[in-house]
């Protein structure tokens, strides 16, 4: 056999792409068992096996075998895109020929020989890839004995630095692990904790008011609140001798439960506002034992929360906006039986949303159109009992109104046409115009220079049919048959017409109508 051993790694690896079944391998083998393949798919290892007809995607054939340049695997089936596959030569370490002491021998195989060993010390160095090594350059990591297993421990490098070692406990490490972001908080305030070493000895101290401090600790909120430059201010303001006398007034257990009660975040911002100089002087006026007593009995949950919502800055504000001379005297006139009985009715929820509705711009402008002294007159004359009326009857007819609205201009024409009237009328006259005249109680229509009275027709001419082309009277338009006569009775009067039959014996019968 002959063939060339290439520089290269016997091993490879490829990602499955467009289903693909064949794959080249890129270093030499001896023989088709040579070679092994493994599938990863979704991280699950499958050792393929080989076939000389491989039936699916775990079976294999080879070609190639004793080629210089390698050859080629394929799959039995298509493969599945993103599947990993290892490819590589695994030879028995071992000799399976021997040459004879003297005398001929196969130079061919000899080579064979040769190039297995070379292709076993690339598997031996592919292996070797695969394990930890000392860099080139080590200075101390060589010629290191592995020790003997122990259970729970992890193997570190000894305290001297030369040698390997089984002596930490995993379960210490789980432990640190378990607090890894412990550690990372105390590397991330290492100065402070730096810090507090310098000072151990007060911590020991603080350690043996423990429970002092915890009681102080579950006050951290307060404390949080006092230590703003401004609580700092107003503690300053607040430490004179007076104001401490008045905090021992103060200081009772009935005070100290109001204050307790004042102590939310709220009443502190409050506080924040008042701790002004001038507000601190007023407060010392306040502070004598009849007003500390009036203050025990505004320090009540109830008061307090009340207190709590007015002190807001906002409120405050509005308290100044209404505390003039002119809102004042505005309040005591609201602040009657009945107004606050209106004020009431018009504070429910319909009516806020009303309220809501008609308070913009455009429903302001026009509410001030309105209120004009001719616009509200004219609404009070259309709020009378009898136009309300008239208009919710208005509202069933509202299609016929706007069917009105919509010829306007011809009922306008219209009127200009027709008018009643006890007289002729004598202006605004065009040819056409009509006129009822109630005093002689005739209907006239005007000819362009006078007006004429419209006469009735009471002589009414009738045609046979629709297709008769002369209309005539009644009498002429009948016309009598054999045995049948036609009488008129009471000519220019109430006329009838009698229709007769010569011949009794004849009889006959007419249809009118």
């Amino acid at each position: 056999m002959t063939i060339q051993i290439n520089d290269t790694s016997p091993r490879i690896q490829y990602t499955a792409a467009n289903t693909q079944a064949s794959f080249t391998i890129p270093f030499e083998f001896f023989a088709v068992t040579d070679i092994k393949a493994i599938k990863t798919s979704s991280g699950t290892d499958t050792n393929l096996t080989y076939s000389t007809n491989p039936a699916n995607v775990n079976q294999f054939s080879v070609s190639g075998a004793g080629s210089t340049g390698g050859g080629t695997l394929t799959l039995g089936a298509n493969s599945t895109n993103g599947d990993i596959y290892t490819i590589y030569r695994e030879l028995p370490i071992a000799r399976t020929t021997d040459f004879p002491a003297s005398g001929q021998f196969s130079v061919e195989t000899l080579n064979t020989e040769l190039d297995k060993i070379v292709a076993m010390m690339q598997q031996n160095e592919d292996n070797l890839k695969f394990s930890p090594k000392a860099a080139a350059s080590t200075a101390n990591t060589y010629n290191l004995t592995f020790p003997n297993l122990v259970a729970n421990k992890i193997l570190t490098v000894n305290s001297a630095g030369n040698a390997l070692e089984f002596s930490q406990s995993i379960t210490d490490v789980a432990a640190v692990a378990a607090i890894a972001s412990d550690i990372i908080t105390c590397a991330g305030i290492a100065a402070n904790i730096t810090t507090c070493a310098g000072i151990s000895a007060n911590i020991t101290t603080v350690a043996g008011i423990s429970a002092d401090v915890t009681a102080v600790a579950g006050k951290s909120t307060e404390i949080g609140r006092l230590g703003t430059t401004d609580a700092v201010a107003d503690m300053a303001i607040l430490g004179t001798t007076a104001i401490v006398e008045d905090m021992a007034l103060l200081g009772t257990s009935a005070n100290v439960s109001a204050m307790g009660l004042l102590g939310v975040s709220d009443v502190i911002s409050d506080m924040n506002t008042l701790a002004t100089s001038d507000i601190v002087s007023d407060m010392n006026t306040l502070a004598t034992s009849a007003n500390v007593t009036a203050m025990g009995l505004l320090g009540t949950s109830s008061v307090v929360t009340a207190m709590g919502l007015l002190g807001t800055s906002a409120v405050i504000t509005d308290m100044g906006i209404l505390g003039t001379a002119a809102i004042v005297e505005d309040m005591s006139i609201l602040a009657t039986n009945d107004v606050v009985a209106d004020m009431n009715t018009l504070a429910t929820s319909d009516v806020v949303t009303d309220m809501n509705i008609l308070a913009t711009t455009d429903v302001v402008n026009d509410m001030n159109i309105l209120a004009s002294s001719a616009n509200v007159t004219a609404m009070n004359t259309l709020g009378t009992s009898a136009n309300v009326t008239a208009m919710s009857n208005c509202s069933g007819s509202i299609a016929n109104i706007n069917t009105v609205a919509s010829n306007i201009s011809s009922v306008n024409s219209f009127a200009n046409q027709y008018r009643v009237a006890s007289s002729d009328p004598s202006s605004s006259l065009d040819a056409g115009d009509l006129c009822y005249n109630t005093t002689s109680n005739q209907l006239k229509y005007y000819d362009g220079s006078s007006w004429q009275v419209i006469s009735a027709d009471t002589d009414f001419l009738a045609k046979v049919s629709a297709n008769d082309t002369t209309a005539g009277y009644l009498n002429g338009k009948l016309v009598a048959g054999t045995n049948v006569t036609f009488t008129e009775n009471n000519n220019g009067g109430n006329e009838t017409l009698t229709i007769a039959a010569t011949d009794n014996s004849i009889p006959f019968a007419i249809a009118l109508g």
